[in-house]
């Protein structure tokens, strides 16, 4: 077995005292140049790994997460985080640190500022949270800032100084990637990017899956294509969808911004015999089982399970272990069609 060293074992290698490895190991008080240098010779040598949880266990510090979440109830591609979120929680839970869920109705401001004013009042640590109204997220992130609250984002970015990191994909590029694809699907034609529910000029993205969709197009100078921006919600797709398939019998392809791609599958299903290709984003149930009828094309998996695990276990690390935080932390774009799907889903 790997020998397991001692403070005492390593102060004797690098003929210093026990004390000063001490303050080495453990960040305090000031060392010598000269002594840091050999201590650190000898643990790069020994490869040595501290006892995190024996220091964590010395500490009466209990670090408060609280994670602003959209409530799945109203959307389920937010239900793969809530199982990211305990899974940190499992994985941490023998340390000081308590890691709460608040959820807020994702298609309303009153109740994403209402469940803010909840955590502020819980004086957390850190705070991570889904951006889903820009506007709204600025001027909550400056409070968390005066308040001393550190802040991490996930699954949308927002430009601002005051946030420590951001877990999720670019977004741009997601949207490019689903032009690439379409472009593969289809030879000429109209394509509709659709986007559902939220309000656009609030939802960054969304803007940015649409830049990154129209660059694609813009920039291979594809002019057998033309592309129109439809906004829509989910109380009148039944109605506006198959009308404006009418008002263009040139749509050949369709770009959902959103996780709701099944609202508009299973609307062409009903309304329509034209074949016309579906893009959109993760893997719901619905969508999955959309996909499986070849009625979506491709799906572009954004892993919120991960992104909402990875959002919560930096905190947790940095607070108990000193770990830095990185700036950005960028998934992959995984590309899921009918022939893979089963891989991805449990």
């Amino acid at each position: 077995m790997d020998k397991k060293y001692t403070i005492k074992d390593i102060a004797q290698m690098a003929g210093v005292s026990k004390g000063t490895v001490d303050r080495v190991l453990h960040n305090r008080g000031k060392v010598s140049p000269a002594a840091l240098e050999k201590i650190n010779e000898v643990l790069n040598v020994i490869d040595y790994e501290p006892n995190l949880i024996a220091r964590n266990l010395k500490s009466t510090k209990v670090y408060r997460i609280c994670v602003l979440l959209p409530d799945p109830v109203f959307d389920p591609y937010w239900l793969p985080c809530v199982n990211g979120i305990q899974d940190a929680i499992t994985e941490f839970k023998a340390y000081n640190v308590v890691i709460e869920t608040h959820y807020f109705n994702p298609e309303s401001t009153k109740s994403f500022l209402k469940t803010h004013e909840a955590i502020v009042a819980k004086s957390p640590d850190a705070v991570l949270l889904a951006p889903l109204f820009h506007k709204e997220t600025i001027e909550i992130i400056k409070q968390y800032e005066e308040l001393g609250i550190m802040v991490n984002t996930f699954n949308n970015q927002v430009e601002s100084s005051s946030i420590k990191s951001f877990v999720g994909q670019d977004l741009y590029k997601s949207g490019r990637v689903a032009a690439s694809l379409m472009n593969l699907i289809l030879p000429k034609g109209q394509i509709a990017i659709i986007h559902i529910d939220e309000s656009l000029k609030n939802a960054v993205h969304m803007q940015e899956k649409e830049r990154g969709f129209r660059s694609y197009f813009e920039e291979k100078d594809l002019s057998d294509f033309s592309l129109t921006t439809l906004k829509l919600k989910y109380t009148n797709i039944e109605n506006k969808l198959p009308a404006f398939i009418i008002e263009n019998p040139d749509l050949s392809g369709i770009f959902i911004t959103t996780s709701k791609a099944y609202q508009i599958a299973s609307t062409l299903s009903n309304a329509t015999d034209k074949k016309i290709a579906l893009i959109g984003y993760d893997l719901i149930d619905k969508n999955v089982s959309f996909l499986n009828q070849g009625l979506v094309h491709f799906l572009i998996h954004q892993n919120q399970k991960r992104q909402a695990y990875l959002g919560v276990s930096t905190l947790v690390e940095h607070f108990l272990f000193r770990k830095d935080i990185p700036e950005t932390i960028l998934l992959p774009i995984d590309i899921i069609n009918v022939e893979n799907a089963s891989f991805y889903v449990s």
